[in-house]
């Protein structure tokens, strides 16, 4: 025995289906997009250097009893003149480069165009030493020991000067305290370009 439906809730049933419009996949895609749903795409990497990472130093392996005197452009000691050793000037950049993308740091490197590189306050990562060896650096300079204007100081190792240390010169530093533990351990100032 055949159903009977009302007419009038057949006719609802009829109108509403005829209403409904189709969903087609590129508007359902329009409306993802128009959510903020976006496809998860990793930034491209920097390409890979060919060249190994240059060595980052804070001594230089030497027989010589010499060390190297160093100071930032940005830190010049007042008595330097007074020195009368070789010393050795570099110019570090206002900004720390780690932690910023490979393009920058390729950048501000290349721009320099030196073959020892001080990176700003020491601060450096891998991605330094890459760009710094696509920019033909060969060496990373950092300090074993510092002469402040409270005398020399030493973050690790032993508290005194040993051959082929690197010594960063602050503002103000004392020249006298360090030409006494040059004496002291026998030990004269070198140009570090002649080692590295």
């Amino acid at each position: 025995m055949p159903l009977s439906v009302p007419a009038g809730v057949l006719a609802a049933v009829l109108f509403l289906a005829g209403c409904a419009q189709p969903v087609v996949p590129i508007e359902r895609l329009g409306r993802k997009a128009a959510e903020g749903v976006r496809p998860h795409v990793r930034p491209l990497a920097a390409p890979p250097s060919r060249l190994p990472p240059p060595p980052v130093v804070d001594r230089v392996p030497t027989r010589d009893r010499v060390v190297f005197l160093t100071y930032d452009a940005t830190d010049h000691p007042t008595a330097l003149g007074e020195l009368r050793l070789p010393v050795s000037r570099f110019t570090p950049g206002l900004r720390p480069l780690a932690g910023t993308p490979y393009a920058t740091q390729h950048a501000a490197l290349c721009a320099r165009r030196t073959r020892l590189l001080r990176p700003p306050r020491g601060a450096y990562d891998p991605t330094t030493l890459r760009a710094a060896a696509d920019c033909g650096v060969t060496a990373v300079v950092l300090w074993r020991a510092t002469l402040t204007p409270t005398g020399l100081t030493y973050p690790r190792g032993p508290h005194h000067l040993r051959r082929g240390d690197i010594v960063r010169l602050l503002p103000d530093a004392p020249t006298d305290r360090l030409l006494d533990a040059l004496h002291r351990r026998n030990l004269t100032a070198a140009r570090l370009e002649d080692y590295l």
